[in-house]
């Protein structure tokens, strides 16, 4: 458990993770993932360096980190339920995930926003350096199908 202050705690113990709330946030609330089954967030998990984020003992807040541990991770599925939001309780997950001792001296850290810039700025992310040399297969509605 990585406690930022004395009621918001940070845990990386899957077994902690809230995966109903998680998958209805996902699948309900989101806007990168409405409509994903619940067996896909499962294995999504499973598969991740995941980060809860939990006041009172109850979980918050989420974030996954897909990565090698080596030379590449990139940062998806983050956020804070709506009630609990403006508390700065966002900028301390990502503060965690950004300190985490498996994801230091990665060669390149990625990820994807449409609307959280600022935030993910002030951990040194920025739009890509050479973006001409980024590709994707990207399809937004997978989930919807």
């Amino acid at each position: 458990m990585i406690t930022n202050d004395s009621s918001f705690q940070v845990s990386t113990d899957q077994t902690l993770l809230d995966i109903p709330m998680i998958y209805r946030f996902l699948s309900e609330q989101s806007t990168w993932a409405v409509g994903i089954a619940r067996p896909v967030v499962e294995r999504a998990i499973e598969n991740s360096l995941c980060f809860g984020g939990y006041l009172d003992g109850r979980q918050i807040a989420f974030a996954r980190v897909i990565t090698d541990f080596a030379t590449f991770a990139n940062l998806v599925d983050v956020f804070v339920v709506p009630e609990h939001r403006g508390r700065g309780y966002g900028k301390q997950m990502i503060g965690v995930v950004m300190r985490h001792p498996s994801l230091q001296k990665l060669r390149r850290f990625t990820l994807a926003t449409s609307d959280c810039h600022s935030l993910y700025e002030r951990f040194g992310f920025t739009p890509p350096l050479r973006p001409e040399t980024l590709m994707e297969r990207y399809f937004p509605n997978i989930y919807l199908s």
